[in-house]
């Protein structure tokens, strides 16, 4: 009995060591993007609506951004900083590289 109980221990424990060090591939989205450049993204452009959808809103003070003006807001897209009005997606301002 006792040799059932220890291989049982020790299976368990060599699955959760595994599990820790496996990828964790369903939180993506919690992780910051690795930067992706778009030259096309630039101030007066209008950023395309499935780019900033998928893209996440970030807290300009936290990340040490000016404040938006009003009906702009700051997203963070393939690890750059973008400001474009929200209902337009008019650019005010990129910053590159910014995750």
């Amino acid at each position: 009995m006792n040799r059932v109980i220890a291989a049982a221990l020790a299976f368990l424990s060599l699955s959760a060591v595994s599990a820790i060090a496996a990828p964790d591939d369903h939180r993506e989205g919690d992780r910051p993007a690795a930067h992706i450049a778009h030259p096309e993204w630039r101030q007066g452009s209008r950023i395309a609506p499935q780019d900033w959808s998928r893209g996440q809103q970030v807290d300009y003070r936290a990340h040490h951004l000016r404040a938006p003006p009003r009906g702009y807001e700051w997203r963070q897209v393939d690890g750059n900083y973008v400001l474009a009005a929200a209902a337009t997606g008019l650019i005010a301002s990129v910053i590159a590289n910014g995750g």
